[in-house]
This record gives C-alpha cells, sequence and structure tokens, in this order.
C-alpha cells in the first residue's frame, strides 16, 4: 500500500489503470463541471493531521498508528461524506474513497469511533504585525497559509448570464432580478424587451448594495441605468466612508459614461459595469468564501444557479424573427471573436435579433473581462448547448457533437 500518512492513490477499476495522458485528457474535459470539489482539502488535512505519526519501527513508517490513524481516517471519510454531492465523477475523489476503505480494512479501524481533531490555522511568524482586518487577501493568506479562490460572474447582451459554475444561459428574465444575494453583497439587474413585442430583454438598470461591515465600510448603494453611469455611489462618495477600512471600498473610471469599476478589498472582490450598445453589462470577481455566504432563502441569484428554467429562452424563441441573416450576423462577430465559443455564439444571437453591429460589444468586453479575472483561464472559453444560436447550414456539426458529448460525459 505504500506510505499511509500520503493521501491514497487512484486504484485501477476495470482492466489496465488509466495512462497519464488519459486522465489529464479527462480533468481538462470535466473540471468545469466540478469546480466546487474540496478533495484537495480532504486529502491536505488528512496529511496534516498523519504528520505526528511519522517514523521508523512501525508498519508504513507511522508511529503508534493504530489510534491515532483509525481517528485520522475517520475524519478523512468524513470530509470525504460531506464533499461528495460536489465530487461526482471527480477521479481523485473516488480514488480517496478507494483508498480510505482499504487503509480502514488494512489496520482494522471501526468505522465508529472518536475523529482527528481539524488542524490549526497556520499561525504567523512571532512579530510579524497583523494582516489588516479590510484586507482580505492578506487576511486569508495568514490564516491559510495559501491565496484565496476566486470565482466569475457575467451578465451582458439580450441577456446572457455565466454563472460562477461555468453554466452559460441566455435569458428572458423581464423586470428586477437578483444577480447576487449573499450576506456582502446584493446585485439587482432591471431588464427589458429590446424591442416592443420581442421575447429578448436587455438590462437597463443596476442597483449594487455593499452590505454594512464593522470597521471597514459603511453600506454603500451604486445605481447605473442606460445613459447614466455615475463615477460615485449614491451618496457622492467614492469610498466605504469614514471607518479605518474605508479606503478598502472604491470606485473609479478610465472611461466616464462607459466604464466604472468598483474594487471591495475588504471582501476580494472587483465589479466592472459597461454601457455599451444601449445596455448595461455587468461583471465580477469575488472570493469563493464571500460568494458562497448565503442563507437558503438567498436562493434565487442569478450568479450561483443560472436563469430559472422557466426564463431561458427556448430554441424557437430564438431563432425567430432575426433582423438580419445569421451569415451575415456571423461574420460581423468573427471579426473580434475568432474563437466559436459561448460569447461568439451570443453575438451572433445579439447582432441577429437587433440588426444592429454595435451588438458585437456586449460580447467582447465580456470575454475581455473574463480573461482579466478568471484565475484559470482554460475556463474561459465556453462551449455550452444552450448559448442561444441560431445555427445557419454552413456550421460544421462535428466539433459541437462532441463537445456535447463530453459535457453530457462529464454531469453523469
Amino acid at each position: 500500500m505504500g506510505d499511509p500518512s500520503q493521501p491514497p492513490h487512484p486504484r485501477p477499476l476495470h482492466g489496465s489503470p488509466p495512462t497519464l495522458s488519459t486522465v489529464t485528457l479527462l480533468l481538462l474535459l470535466c473540471g468545469h463541471a466540478h469546480s466546487q470539489c474540496k478533495i484537495l482539502r480532504c486529502n491536505a488535512e488528512y496529511v496534516s493531521s498523519t504528520l505526528s505519526l511519522r517514523g521508523a519501527g512501525s508498519p508504513g513508517g507511522l508511529r503508534g498508528g493504530g489510534g491515532g490513524l483509525c481517528r485520522a481516517l475517520r475524519s478523512y471519510e468524513l470530509c470525504t461524506r460531506r464533499t461528495a454531492r460536489t465530487c461526482r465523477g471527480d477521479l481523485a475523489f473516488h480514488s480517496a474513497v478507494h483508498g480510505i476503505e482499504d487503509l480502514m480494512i488494512q489496520h482494522n479501524c471501526s468505522r465508529r469511533g472518536p475523529t482527528a481533531p481539524p488542524p490549526p490555522p497556520r499561525s504567523a511568524p512571532p512579530g510579524s504585525p497583523a494582516p489588516d482586518p479590510c484586507d482580505y487577501e492578506a487576511r486569508f493568506l495568514r490564516t491559510h497559509g495559501r491565496r484565496p479562490g476566486f470565482l466569475h460572474c457575467a451578465s451582458f447582451g439580450d441577456p446572457h448570464v455565466r454563472s460562477f459554475h461555468h453554466h452559460f444561459h441566455t435569458c428572458r428574465v423581464q423586470g428586477a432580478w437578483p444577480l447576487l444575494d449573499n450576506n456582502f453583497l446584493f446585485v439587482q439587474a432591471t431588464s427589458a424587451p429590446v424591442a416592443s413585442g420581442a421575447k429578448a430583454t436587455a438590462t437597463r438598470k443596476l442597483t449594487i448594495i455593499f452590505k454594512n461591515m464593522q470597521e471597514c465600510i459603511d453600506q454603500k448603494v451604486y445605481r447605473a441605468e442606460v445613459d447614466n453611469l455615475p463615477a460615485a455611489f449614491e451618496d457622492g462618495s467614492v469610498n466605504g466612508g469614514y471607518r479605518p477600512g474605508g479606503s478598502s471600498l472604491s470606485i473609479r473610471t478610465a472611461n466616464p459614461g462607459n466604464h466604472v469599476e468598483i474594487r471591495a478589498a475588504y471582501i476580494g472582490t472587483t465589479i466592472v459595469v459597461r454601457q455599451t450598445a444601449g445596455q448595461l453589462s455587468f461583471s465580477i470577481r469575488v472570493a469563493e468564501d464571500v460568494a458562497r455566504a448565503f442563507s437558503a432563502e438567498q436562493d434565487l441569484q442569478l450568479c450561483v444557479a443560472g436563469c430559472p428554467p422557466s426564463q431561458r429562452l427556448s430554441r424557437s424563441e430564438r431563432n425567430r424573427r432575426g433582423a438580419i441573416p445569421v451569415d451575415a450576423a456571423r461574420r460581423l462577430c468573427k471579426q473580434g471573436l475568432p474563437v466559436e465559443d459561448a460569447y461568439f455564439q451570443s453575438c451572433v444571437f445579439d447582432v441577429f435579433i437587433s440588426g444592429d453591429p454595435n451588438f458585437t460589444m456586449p460580447a467582447r468586453t465580456a470575454l475581455e473581462d473574463a480573461r482579466a479575472f478568471l484565475p484559470d483561464l482554460e475556463k474561459l472559453h465556453l462551449f455550452p448547448s444552450d448559448a442561444g444560436v441560431p445555427r445557419s447550414p454552413a456550421t460544421p456539426l462535428g466539433p459541437l457533437l462532441a463537445g456535447l458529448f463530453f459535457l453530457w460525459l462529464c454531469i453523469q
């Protein structure tokens, strides 16, 4: 079995074990579907809890392994159970589950009994200054010994929503809908039809509320409407107020009336609001812990779950009443979006519906923001089946069908 104080190695399921290249390919194809899987944290906690058991003179290089090792394995098993729902289909997760079972049998561990205490947070060297309580990244690094993870969400165009979990929907969502609603942030987008009688809608108004946070900021509200993109909060201020950490929230613009950036360092968040082609777009990079800090009553968030099924445009609705030919829309979008991903498809849909070449811009700027905000650029380009694009007869089906097949495999 090797050293039991190391995370278990993958166990072959049938026939020959998978090659490294095969595993890498599967992880690349399916990684987007399992971004919430915390198996690496379980692995790290198990290794940490067995460090004191290392030594010579006992099986597997463990010193006094029995009780201590069994407690660590029970904790490891409990951790995998807690993350099982979000790790379905993750190879590392299933390898850990099988490895735990093997080790518990090998060391005669009962599944019932005490568990190992959680590892203590890493402390800073003696004498080092305390981290700024309003600097989220520095505080997280001090506590956890690593940098925090981040999530990205965007809403643009007619509108198209990219959720934190890399789902991509074309939505009707007429009226006011929450993009975010958690303990720190509330973001609401108000949409209206792009034309009289049209099913497609565009965002006409955005309301962003930064909630009161102890010594860092007063509550601040930012409101934007089409043709009114202010470079200040509603009270006229450009920061978080007079509290000690007020400067940890700031607003600035490099292109007045068209582009505003709000930085909230106290929650590890950056928001970009743009106006292009007579509509508003929203893009955010936010710390994982902040994005997940909400209750069951705050479950309606487009950035978390995407658009509700009843609010997604059907393919028949998307193909109806185009203002210009699809091929013409594709040529216009190809100039700024050479990769035929979800952003390209959204661009084609917007131009196809509106007939306005300026409608190429929301998708292009959304892609720019995603490139700047996504820590994992391998997730930049999405190829979902419901991005909202009518296909011309010349569109090759091979890559599309192959992509859909692998997406189907990843969610099984």
